[in-house]
This record gives C-alpha cells, sequence and structure tokens, in this order.
C-alpha cells in the first residue's frame, strides 16, 4: 500500500508500516519542499490507527482515553520525524517512542504530588511485585519479601511505598465526619503549644552569650548533655561544689535578667564576656607589698595569679608579702597548686609571705593542704594589730 492511497475513500488500513515508511522516507528524500510537507502529513495520517491502537493499551489507568490518543499521536510525530530508515523498522522505532510520550505523561501529569522520576518507576515495579507475590503467597508481602524479590534495599522499597501515596493525594476538601459537614482539612492541625516559648528561647539564647564562657560550657553539658555535676567536675577538673555553686549563680542570673528590663550585674566579674572573673591589685605602704584577690582562683584564674604572686615575690624586697585572700570565696585544686607553688619561691627569696583574710571555707582548704603555717603567721599578724 502506497502513502497516495490514503487520498482514497475507505482505504484499507490494514497497512504494513515498514513498507509504507520505506516508501516514504525514499520519497521524502527526493521531493521538493512543497512536495515533503504533503507526504509528511500523508503518511502521518496512515500512521493514526497505530497510535490509537497504542494508547488503548494504557486506558483504565485513570486518564481519559482522549487524552492519552492525544499523547500518542504527539509521539508519532516524533517518530516520523526522527525516523532514518537506516536504523531498521519504523513500527519498533514508533512502538518505543509513543510508549515512552505516554509513560512520560503518566509521571509528569497523573501524579497529584511531585515525586522524581526515579521514585515514580521505582513504585510502579514495587506495585506490579507486590501483585505478583500477593498471589503466590495469599497474602500482602512485607516491605523485606518485596526487596529481596526486586533486590532492593528495604529503604528503597520503603521509600517508594511511601511516595505511592502522593499519585493520587486526599483533598483536603473532602467531606469528613458522618454528617459530612466538616472538611478533611479541618481535622488535620492544632495548636502549637511551643510557639508561647519561642520569645522567652530567643531571649535566653541571647542571655547566654553575655555569660562567661566557662559558664555557658557548664550550662550547655547540663541540660543540653544531660551531664550529671560529677560528670561535668571530673570534665572540668574542678569540685562537684564548685559546679553547683556555679551553674546556680548562672541560673539566678539568667532568671533575674528574663524577668528585668536592665541586665543585673553579674557577681564576681567587672565584665561578662572576659575569659576569667578575678582581680588582682598590687600596693606597696608601710614596709608590706600587699596583694589583693578578689574573685574564685581556679583552674581557669590559678595561673594568672601565679604569674602575679611570683612577680610579686621577685619585687618585694626586704618588704613582707601580704596576700589578701578577703574576697575569694573558693580555692580549688589548682588554686591551692599555684600559692603552694609561691610559698616555696618565696621561701627561695627568703621573703616573708602571708595570708591574710581567708575565709572559713577558703582556710580549711588551705589549712590541709599544708598552708596552716602561712595562715597562722596571718592570724598572728592581725591579732598583733589590733
Amino acid at each position: 500500500m502506497s502513502v497516495d492511497d490514503v487520498q482514497a475513500p475507505g482505504a484499507q488500513l490494514l497497512e504494513d508500516l515498514d513498507l509504507a515508511a520505506n516508501e516514504y522516507a525514499a520519497r521524502f528524500a527526493a521531493a521538493e519542499a512543497a512536495e515533503r510537507a504533503q507526504l509528511r502529513n500523508g503518511f502521518i495520517a496512515l500512521c493514526l490507527p497505530f497510535a490509537g491502537r497504542m494508547a488503548r493499551r494504557y486506558r483504565g489507568r485513570g486518564e481519559a482515553l482522549e487524552d492519552l490518543e492525544q499523547v500518542a499521536r504527539l509521539g508519532l510525530v516524533k517518530a516520523v520525524d526522527r525516523y532514518d530508515p537506516q536504523r531498521g523498522s519504523f513500527t519498533a522505532y514508533a512502538v518505543i517512542t509513543i510508549s515512552g510520550e505516554i509513560k512520560r505523561h503518566f509521571r509528569d501529569r497523573t501524579w497529584g504530588v511531585h515525586v522524581p522520576r526515579r521514585v515514580q518507576d521505582l513504585s510502579l515495579e514495587v506495585a506490579h511485585a507486590a501483585m505478583l507475590l500477593t498471589t503466590e503467597l495469599a497474602r500482602r508481602p512485607t516491605p523485606a519479601e518485596l526487596a529481596a524479590h526486586l533486590r532492593l534495599t528495604e529503604a528503597a522499597v520503603l521509600e517508594a511505598l511511601e511516595s505511592s501515596a502522593g499519585y493520587t493525594p486526599a483533598s483536603l476538601n473532602a467531606p469528613a465526619g458522618i454528617d459530612g459537614s466538616a472538611e478533611f482539612g479541618d481535622l488535620i492541625g492544632g495548636a502549637d503549644g511551643d510557639l508561647e516559648t519561642v520569645d522567652d528561647k530567643i531571649t535566653v539564647a541571647g542571655l547566654l552569650l553575655r555569660l562567661p564562657a566557662r559558664e555557658r560550657q557548664m550550662l550547655a553539658m547540663r541540660f543540653y548533655g544531660n551531664r550529671t555535676q560529677a560528670e561535668i567536675a571530673a570534665a572540668l577538673g574542678i569540685s562537684q561544689m564548685h559546679v553547683s555553686r556555679m551553674l546556680s549563680r548562672a541560673l539566678g542570673w539568667l532568671r533575674e535578667a528574663m524577668l528585668n528590663d536592665s541586665l543585673p550585674r553579674w557577681e564576681g566579674a567587672s565584665r561578662l564576656c572576659d575569659g576569667h572573673a578575678m582581680e588582682i591589685r598590687v600596693q606597696r605602704a608601710g614596709g608590706e607589698l600587699t596583694v589583693r584577690v578578689r574573685g574564685e582562683i581556679d583552674r581557669d584564674t590559678a595561673g594568672r595569679l601565679r604569674t602575679s604572686l611570683r612577680h610579686a615575690v621577685s619585687i618585694a624586697g626586704a618588704d613582707r608579702l601580704v596576700v589578701d585572700l578577703t574576697a575569694v570565696p573558693l580555692v580549688d585544686a589548682a588554686g591551692v597548686a599555684a600559692l603552694i607553688d609561691v610559698a616555696s619561691a618565696a621561701a627561695v627569696a627568703e621573703v616573708d609571705l602571708s595570708l591574710t583574710g581567708a575565709q572559713p571555707y577558703v582556710a580549711r582548704i588551705l589549712g590541709v593542704s599544708g598552708l596552716q603555717n602561712l595562715l597562722a603567721s596571718s592570724q598572728e599578724a592581725r591579732g598583733a594589730a589590733t
């Protein structure tokens, strides 16, 4: 059957498309531009019944047959325009092109929610495997069984099963309830109880940045790392009691700052963001070189105190060196080590050293650490002064 036979009324459609395609390709190559358009339209018209049969293979899948026929005809036009008789059968090439166009239409137009192409194809494979295994097992297969059948991971199968719900998602405007007076969207969501705490969380986050680094670290370890005070103390090299005091002070400051418009004073530090909370002042008067220490002496500040006191020993000369601990609320193991080191340096330099004003708790710590002689001399000095 030739391409010209398409124009005859009542022409038989039992055509051999491969022979017609070869004849069309030969005549198309030798024809002028005006004749080529006529030959192309005639050959496409000859193949339209073939495109219709291809479209009917995919009916019953949720798409109207008329839409599928239009997509199949578009694939047919592409096949005619791209066909090269040197590469094989036109029928085989047209089947691949039209089928691909119809499948692309299903991927791009029929899914209610956009899903990646890879997941769409996998979802179809899983659905087909589920039907086969349901027949064999007389029950619905598990994801593990589907994964073994398809030689995939169970995670990939679960992803495909979840994405299949995106093909025909439920409408939020669908009626819900017995009487249908409510909509499905009315049943989804609710009041967010954490919404009211957003302002407080933002405020606390800003206040945490104004605390010293060590306090921030402790709060993070305690409330974000869920570590006990003993664990925090071991990690930081201080006592558990010291950790408890510092946490209580930090939480109290945060609580007060949250309830006031102006920032409260951070006790023991003139600047909130410096790395240590200790002040050292040196004064020489009446044959005494007095070093007044204010703040806690711990692992973070012991090094600074050791350096300052060693310098004081080197410049004391014949004067008596007095370390005033009146404003020191706590001394940990690192602080005791620093004071013992300075006491040894003073003994070598033959400088008279005494520790005065130690609070009871600090005095007990220094007493059991071998510095009781320095404390005793300081007590005698105060008694003589009175």
